[in-house]
């Protein structure tokens, strides 16, 4: 449920923006993809928990698209904060900063 509610935040508020999703062929998943044109590709995963989140999916996806910022947009985080997994860095949001930072693009 979580992920439908941001989905419809992110096309209702960036209504300019084009969304997808990415999978590889051995089952890492980014639950949503945006790409703007000129732009680098923006990750972002959506944890009803920060603490549920599992760095290997947007691992994968940045071997293959290497330059970009990753979001976890989480129910839960009321400050941003950022950890790195291996040289990843994510940014962990609540979803009126993620809308914030994405709007500023």
């Amino acid at each position: 449920m979580w992920e439908h509610y941001v989905l419809n935040e992110l096309c209702g508020r960036l209504q300019s923006r084009r969304i997808q999703y990415w999978r590889d062929k051995r089952h890492h998943e980014v639950d949503f993809v945006l790409k703007r044109r000129g732009q680098e590709v923006i990750a972002i995963e959506c944890k009803w928990s920060a603490d549920h989140f599992e760095p290997a999916g947007v691992k994968a996806f940045r071997r293959a698209y290497q330059r970009g910022m990753n979001y976890v947009v989480a129910n839960d985080v009321k400050r941003a904060f950022h950890r790195e997994y291996n040289g990843v860095r994510i940014e962990f949001v609540g979803l009126d900063q993620l809308i914030a930072h994405l709007s500023k693009d």
